[in-house]
Parts: C-alpha cells; sequence; structure tokens
C-alpha cells in the first residue's frame, strides 16, 4: 500500500515474539488479529506507538531472556503489553517491571486485544465499521505467518496431561485440549492453497491428540476422519505436502504410523524426547521406563521404514543420576544410532515437582557429562550422515546464500537439524521453496554438502 493511499492516524504496534514453534504459532494469530483490526505492524520500537512481548518461561535461561526482551522494550518504548509463557508468573515480572501496561497468559488473544485496545483505542471508519470482521483464529483464515511462505507450523493441540517431574508446561498451558480434525485439515487445506510445501505438526503431545474429545469422528473432503493421530496423518496426506511430526509421545499406536511413512504418505521422520534411557532415572521424571522395548520399537520401526529418521532430546544429570545410570544412557546412544539428539544439562525451574528429588548433580559433573554425552551423539551423527555420501536426496530449498542454495532433505526439520549446501545451486537457478534432488557429496557432523542431480 502506498503512503497516499494509507490510512491516517492508524495505531503502530511493535512485537516481540520469544519461545517455541507452539508460541509462534500464539504471535501468528495475535498479529493477524491486529492487522484485521486495522493496526500497523512495525519493526522498531521507534515507531511503534505500544510493543507486544510474547513471552517463554520454561527454563530459567528462557525467563532471563523474556526478561530481558521486556525491558529492553520498556527502556526503548515504554509502553509493553506482555503475554505468553511467562505472564502466569506475573508476580515476577511485576517485580521486575512494574511499569508493564498488561498481563496475560498463552493462547490468551481476547487479553492481548483487549490491552491494546486500551493503549491504542481503534479508530471508527463509517466506511468500513459495518463490514464484519473475521476473528484471527477462525480455521477460514489464516491470516500473518512468521515462517518462510513454503512451510508452515501446523498446531493441533495446546496442553498437556503428562505431569513430568521437570516440566511446568501444564501448569502455564493447561490439560490437552485438541482441535477437531476437520478444522486443522481446513487449515492445512488453506495453507497448501497458500504455497505451503511442508507442515510442521505441533503440539505439547501430537501422540495424545483427540483423546479429549474421544476421537470423535468428524467430515472433511466427503470423508469421516476420527480425531486421532493416525486418521490426522492420513488426512494431511491427501494434499501432497511433507508433512513433518514434532513432539511424539512414545506410546504404542506411534507403530500405526510407520507404514504411512514407509508408504510416503508422511516424511520418514519422528521427534520423540526420550529423555533418559535409565527406567529409574525415568520413573523419578515420570516418563515411560521400558527402554529394552524402546529399542525393540526403533529396530521394528527401521525394519518397515528404512529411510527414517530419528530425533529425540536428554536430560543428563537429572538429581539421582548416577555414573552407572549416565553410562546406561550412553549405552542407549550406541544402540539406537539416533539420527539427530539434543541435550540439557538439568536445571532446576521454578515450580517443578523435580526440585524437591534428593541427591542434586554437581554443575560441574553435569556439564562433564554433557559434553561427553554430545561427543559421542557427534561421532554417531556423522558416521549416519556420511553413509548418505554417493546417495541422491529430495531437498526443500530454504535460501540462496552467493552461490549456494542452503536447503533441507526429509531428514531435517528447520531450526533444529542440520541443512543440505547445494554446491551449484545459483547456477542450477534455484529458488526458495522448491523441490531439487541433491547428488550428497560430502558431510560433517551436522550437514550434507552436495550439487543439483540433472538426470531428471
Amino acid at each position: 500500500m502506498s503512503l497516499q493511499n494509507k490510512p491516517l492516524n492508524v495505531g503502530k504496534v511493535g512485537f516481540v515474539s520469544l519461545g517455541c514453534p507452539k508460541a509462534l504459532v500464539d504471535s501468528e494469530r495475535i498479529l493477524t488479529q491486529l492487522k484485521v483490526e486495522g493496526y500497523d505492524i512495525v519493526p522498531s520500537y521507534d515507531d511503534a506507538d505500544v510493543v507486544v512481548v510474547n513471552t517463554c518461561g520454561f527454563i530459567d535461561s528462557a525467563v532471563a531472556e523474556s526478561l530481558d526482551a521486556i525491558g529492553e522494550a520498556m527502556a526503548e518504548n515504554g509502553k509493553v503489553i506482555v503475554t505468553g509463557c511467562l505472564g502466569k508468573r506475573a508476580e515476577l515480572i511485576r517485580e521486575t517491571h512494574p511499569g508493564v501496561l498488561s498481563i496475560s497468559g498463552p493462547q490468551d488473544y481476547q487479553s492481548v486485544m483487549g490491552a491494546v485496545h486500551v493503549a491504542l483505542p481503534p479508530k471508527h471508519d463509517p466506511f468500513v465499521d459495518l463490514v464484519p470482521r473475521r476473528a484471527a483464529d477462525n480455521d477460514a483464515d489464516i491470516g500473518i505467518k512468521l515462517t518462510p511462505k513454503h512451510y508452515a507450523y501446523l498446531k493441533i493441540s495446546e496442553g498437556c496431561n503428562h505431569r513430568c517431574s521437570f516440566c511446568i508446561i501444564p501448569s502455564m498451558r493447561g490439560d490437552l485440549v485438541s482441535r477437531p480434525v476437520d478444522e486443522v485439515l481446513r487449515e492445512a487445506e488453506k495453507l497448501a492453497m497458500g504455497g505451503v510445501k511442508e507442515l510442521l505438526v505441533i503440539s505439547q503431545d501430537t501422540s495424545a491428540y483427540g483423546v479429549d474429545l474421544k476421537y470423535a469422528p468428524r467430515t472433511w473432503r466427503g470423508r469421516e476422519y476420527q480425531t486421532r493421530m493416525k486418521a490426522l496423518c492420513e488426512g494431511l496426506s491427501e494434499l501432497g505436502l511433507w508433512t513433518r511430526l514434532h513432539y511424539v509421545y512414545p506410546y504404542p499406536h506411534v507403530d500405526d504410523i510407520i507404514p504411512l511413512m514407509a508408504d510416503g504418505k508422511l516424511l520418514p521422520y519422528l521427534d520423540i524426547p526420550f529423555q533418559h534411557a535409565s527406567p529409574r532415572v525415568l520413573k523419578l521424571m515420570k516418563r515411560p521406563g521400558a527402554v529394552d522395548k524402546t529399542l525393540e520399537r526403533i529396530q521394528r520401526w527401521r525394519a518397515t521404514c528404512p529411510e527414517l529418521t530419528i530425533r529425540s532430546t536428554f536430560i543428563v544429570g537429572f538429581p539421582g543420576e548416577t555414573d552407572a545410570e549416565f553410562e546406561q544412557l550412553l549405552d542407549f546412544l550406541d544402540e539406537a544410532q539416533l539420527d539427530r539428539v539434543g541435550a540439557f544439562a538439568y536445571s532446576p525451574v521454578d515450580g517443578a515437582t523435580a526440585n524437591a528429588l534428593p541427591d542434586p548433580v554437581p554443575e560441574e559433573v553435569k556439564q562433564e557429562r554433557l559434553a561427553r554425552f554430545m561427543e559421542r551423539q557427534a561421532d554417531i551423527s556423522a558416521a549416519r550422515l556420511e553413509a548418505k555420501v554417493g546417495t541422491v536426496q529430495r531437498c526443500l530449498v530454504d535460501a540462496l546464500d552467493g552461490e549456494l542454495a542452503i536447503a533441507r532433505s526429509m531428514a531435517d526439520a528447520p531450526e533444529i537439524d542440520g541443512l543440505v549446501q547445494v554446491q551449484n545451486g545459483f547456477e542450477a537457478g534455484l529458488r526458495p521453496g522448491e523441490f531439487v534432488d541433491v547428488t550428497i557429496m560430502g558431510s560433517d557432523e551436522h550437514d550434507l554438502y552436495g550439487e543439483v542431480d540433472f538426470r531428471d
């Protein structure tokens, strides 16, 4: 829109989005509603009449980052509305930054908009105010995306029914609340129509999708689907997109979706946070503890779908973790041969029940174990990537960087996994959002390197 055609005196809102992909989806919905109501979204504190900060509050470092972001917005602008997970700890925010205008918790879009209305009352426009406005969270209107055009996060539920001892997510986001399957599928369909090539399915517990709705059936495109993970995946496969599953809790029914991956209906990729390999530590974490069965299942999954990529996260130095239990974790890595792994040294989270467990591991021991863990996994990852040298990998281009195209294979989720650097990407005329077959010529601990395969 040109400056001449812009409405006069439009309220200007700055926006800071922190945290996980689930928080990113919350930010997209708030931004969409702001745009629907005629507010301008501006990129600097100086231009903004008010700033919204969507916070994270899961671990201490995230809390510190959120408080710093609020402080910066207060210093640079002075009018700040706070929302998100840290909003559940309003007393901490008020103690640190008493001048904030409003505080609300995650996915509380109505409170955010109410605070914006108080700070920047909507201007009456007699020409358009009689036209009904569409809500940001209406699945008929996708609205603003904060990801590149060619991929999008698809949030299928909120909250979690588990009470892992190290986690405070349920206290922030509540118990599991699933979206009806037809609503999710319609949103996915509209994303596909808008140019999205890859869907990243997210929730707090993707495997539990629909349990709160008793797997109620709904109709989409003339066919009935249950509100259940497998049925959702079957519906998403009809769109012909890359569909990637995140935050999959290792329930037995995860086995049911592996054949869909083998048949090319889903990306052969599972993001499963195993967290540890010691049955005793897992019990203290209030996580599933049948490690032998987990290894057997991984073997079965790979027998059914040899291309399967498994990514996971682990916590080392959990209270009471012994040297022998840490060695058990290293042995699990050797046996499981996971493709992608992240790890964290345990740190207390305010409000987590694990804080009361006896025998905390000294900080220097935690850091030494973390270093050993990551060194062991680096060798595994490097070997698994080296095995792909000489193969042809289907990739999705994310960006251009000089002569290179930066892409991802089916094994690589954005932001958290590796990349495929296509050496002749510019020469081949590649563009972001395009699929390309790449001959892999080299690898390291994280990334692959190759050239466009022109055989087609």
